[in-house]
């Protein structure tokens, strides 16, 4: 197993860090360690204690390390959240060849002068995705190498985010001992396994369900076209069951995840379970129906909440279809609940992978298939046999330097 042949990526979420290793294989990708871990210094969705977070990646980082009998050293980190901004530009070169042959030189080049744009002193680029390429003024070419030509365009969606988001989820991996290949927007990642090539087109809205937020990314004419955080989530639903079944929120999770449903009338009668009941040692008997009427009025108004904010952003008679991934949608009769708040076609999205068979993963493995795909994998990852400790403190990528090699890393997305 050579190092070029591994990927690994970090979604550090709400509730659970999640780090999955890809093998790359004559072109096809192999799940091959999966580790998860509760996340812990986090809350809606931003770091909010160093230590607890980096003790998280290293538990999850861990767990994937035990499956495979490896250590990971280089990861692809995901980044996602309402400070997320994206935005058009253009840039434009002369085709450097004698021969007028457009190379790798001219579309690095060109993706460099699409870089230049203002930006708040807060603010920096983590991605950018190349829309369509220009040759001489002739429109739509997504891969200009080889063609002739004397002038060449780009037009570009940025990514950018606030430095302070950034680094201190930089922060975080570095500390736990690793070093980073990549920041990648999870909105990108979810959309590479998620979605069709004509559902890109065609305007899609991608809806990533997590614990607290609720991203939503919206795809026409073949890219990402808009993109903003809602602060509702699965956590919601537990709360309002922990409210309901008058019990401690761990207990109304793990109730939620044995026995809810997102319908009433998809609950069963004849499925009971006890609780112990908050403030005492008393149980009381509730039903799967007594449970999904706590659950269904919460999945209503986030889907409600979701169409409105779609109207909101102007994309309301774009969007032809909707994609639901994220942990969120997991409860059994999401998908019909979902197609009757949206009153549009809805389906669920789910890696197709063992072990990962379960869309709180899309984005983890979406990670991998974007890498594969626009980034390569040269450096992705280094592996050696797994040691019984993990070192503490910032990985060796923490020299200076270290977030504007970031920053200028992705030319290759072409």
């Amino acid at each position: 197993m050579s190092s070029n042949d591994i990927i690994v990526s970090l979604d550090i979420g709400t509730s659970k860090v999640r780090a999955i290793i890809g093998e790359m294989n004559g072109g096809a990708i192999n799940i091959i360690g999966v580790g998860s871990a509760d996340s812990e210094g986090i809350r809606k969705g931003a770091i909010v204690d160093i230590d607890q977070t980096v003790q998280s990646i290293r538990n999850a980082v861990e767990h994937a390390e035990r499956m495979v009998g490896i250590q990971i050293s280089d990861v692809y980190v995901g980044i996602q959240g309402n400070h997320i901004g994206l935005q058009t530009n253009r840039g434009v070169v002369a085709v450097s060849n004698e021969d007028r042959e457009i190379g790798e030189e001219d579309i690095e080049r060109v993706l460099q002068a699409a870089k230049v744009v203002a930006l708040p002193p807060e603010r920096e680029i983590i991605n950018l995705v190349p829309k369509q390429y220009l040759v001489d003024g002739l429109e739509g070419i997504s891969d200009p190498r080889g063609m002739i030509g004397v002038r060449l365009e780009v037009e570009a969606t940025i990514v950018t985010g606030t430095k302070t988001a950034i680094h201190n989820l930089m922060r975080c991996v570095e500390k736990a001992g690793l070093r980073i290949s990549g920041v990648i927007l999870l909105s990108l990642a979810s959309g590479v396994m998620s979605l069709t090539k004509d559902e890109k087109m065609v305007g899609t809205a991608l809806i990533d369900l997590g614990a607290s937020s609720c991203t939503l990314a919206i795809y026409e004419q073949g890219g990402l076209a808009a993109i903003t955080t809602l602060p509702i989530g699965g956590e919601f639903v537990t709360n309002d069951i922990a409210y309901g079944l008058r019990t401690q929120s761990d207990q109304a999770e793990k109730f939620k995840l044995k026995y809810g449903c997102a319908r009433v009338e998809d609950g069963a009668e004849d499925v009971r379970f006890k609780v112990t009941r908050m403030g005492s040692n008393l149980e009381k008997e509730f039903t799967q129906r007594d449970l999904a009427s706590i659950i269904e009025p919460r999945m209503q108004e986030i889907f409600h909440l979701i169409r409105q904010e779609i109207h909101g952003m102007g994309y309301g008679d774009k969007v032809n279809g909707y994609v639901l991934t994220g942990g969120g949608v997991s409860l059994p009769g999401t998908l019909q609940l979902a197609q009757n708040e949206l009153e549009a076609s809805v389906r669920i999205a789910t890696p197709d992978y063992i072990g990962v068979k379960d869309p709180a993963y899309s984005s983890g493995v979406g990670m991998i298939q974007y890498v594969s795909k626009y980034m390569g994998v040269r450096g992705a990852a280094s592996v050696k046999k797994a040691s019984s400790s993990r070192k503490a403190g910032p990985a060796a990528s923490s020299k200076p330097g270290m977030f504007e090699r970031i920053k200028n890393m992705f030319n290759e997305f072409i």
